[in-house]
């Protein structure tokens, strides 16, 4: 059985230069090459002419440019969210978003195969874990917005009022499937490839990591003081009540968590976003505000309040507009504590994690 070609999106810039040195080739094409991947975006190695002809025969031979194809696609009836569902190598499918919003657009990217992490409201976690994404799976899909935003630049029209198409993909947020730190040493490796300021130049402050709370990986976030926004899936402010909902707090229970939290902002010096699932009647209430704002009474933190996005597989409801209006106001007024309710985009297509991946899956 022959070895795996090497995937280009999975190396770094250093990388690539490293293993043109191994080819006995000049490290001077580097720049070239890099620019083919992440400037002008090229889909094909033959779409790189301007290579010298003995390196085009070494990337022919020996690597490949893993762009993923689209098994399905999905648009938002305002025009301002595509999903899409891609295909990996060895036939598993992720899912990654792209979401406009008024001057900006963010990708959403996927880390896994499925997650281990098991929330009993997410259909990712519903669906159990298949494997982790390597570095150039996870850039790969990055590479497909941009990509799918230099295809549309000049032909978006939203349906919506205030919308203005934006021709470059400038924040991401790892949210989709999977769990970023449990893949954490592929997650940092293609935040490295991402940020590299002679490609796609994403700035750290519009990149976005959301755990479950794995402690262990909060910690080395800390210790390597990594420049990016860390986001915490909270979603109850008992042991018990996260329990009930995040599996996870059984091996890494909140007192942990909440520690890990205080590590990290004390360490690095930066905020975290404390996201909070609403859904009625079972962690909306004031009581449940006023909790949540003592357990982060001190801490550098802001709420982002997120209304469930109702799956097959969780008989939860979303939390009513007054309801989360409500437990905004606690927040601010008893607590001093910023919050935000997120804006909801793609319901009406299954944007919420891992939905279209349960409802190809079904189809197939």
């Amino acid at each position: 059985m022959s070895a795996p070609r090497l995937n280009l999106y999975d190396l770094t810039r250093e990388q690539l230069r490293v293993q043109l040195v191994r080819w006995e080739l000049n490290p001077v094409h580097v720049a070239r090459l890099w620019n083919y991947l992440y400037i002008e975006l090229v889909a094909s190695l033959d779409a790189m002419p301007e290579l010298p002809p003995k390196l085009r025969a070494r990337l022919a031979a020996e690597t490949q440019l893993g762009v993923l194809p689209t098994a399905l696609e999905t648009a938002s009836s305002d025009g301002f969210t595509h999903k899409y569902l891609l295909t990996l190598n060895d036939a598993e499918k992720i899912e990654t978003v792209l979401m406009r919003y008024t001057g900006r657009v963010t990708a959403c990217v996927s880390s896994q195969v499925g997650c281990a992490m098991g929330c009993v409201f997410c259909a990712t976690g519903q669906m159990g874990y298949t494997r982790h994404l390597t570095p150039g799976e996870i850039v790969a899909q990055a590479v497909h917005v941009a990509r799918a935003l230099k295809r549309s630049a000049l032909s978006f029209q939203p349906s919506a009022p205030g919308g203005h198409p934006a021709a470059r993909l400038r924040n991401i947020v790892l949210m989709g499937m999977g769990e970023p730190l449990h893949n954490y040493d592929a997650v940092m490796t293609a935040i490295d490839i991402l940020r590299d300021p002679n490609g796609l130049a994403l700035g750290a402050e519009r990149i976005t990591l959301s755990t479950v709370g794995v402690v262990p990986g909060i910690l080395r976030l800390a210790q390597e003081m990594r420049p990016l926004h860390l986001a915490v899936s909270l979603h109850a402010a008992t042991q018990a009540e996260r329990a009930a909902l995040v599996p996870a707090a059984k091996k890494w229970p909140l007192d942990e968590l909440m520690a890990a939290c205080r590590t990290y902002s004390e360490t690095t010096g930066r905020r975290i976003f404390y996201e909070w699932t609403l859904i009625e009647g079972k962690n909306d209430s004031e009581a449940h505000a006023r909790s949540v704002g003592e357990l982060l009474r001190g801490l550098s933190a802001q709420v982002n309040l997120i209304p469930l996005n109702p799956t097959e597989g969780y008989a939860g409801v979303p939390t009513r507009s007054e309801a989360a209006k409500r437990f905004q106001k606690i927040l601010a007024d008893e607590f001093d504590l910023p919050s935000t309710v997120r804006q909801r985009r793609g319901i009406d297509i299954a944007a919420g994690c891992g939905q279209l991946a349960v409802v190809e899956a079904r189809a197939g």
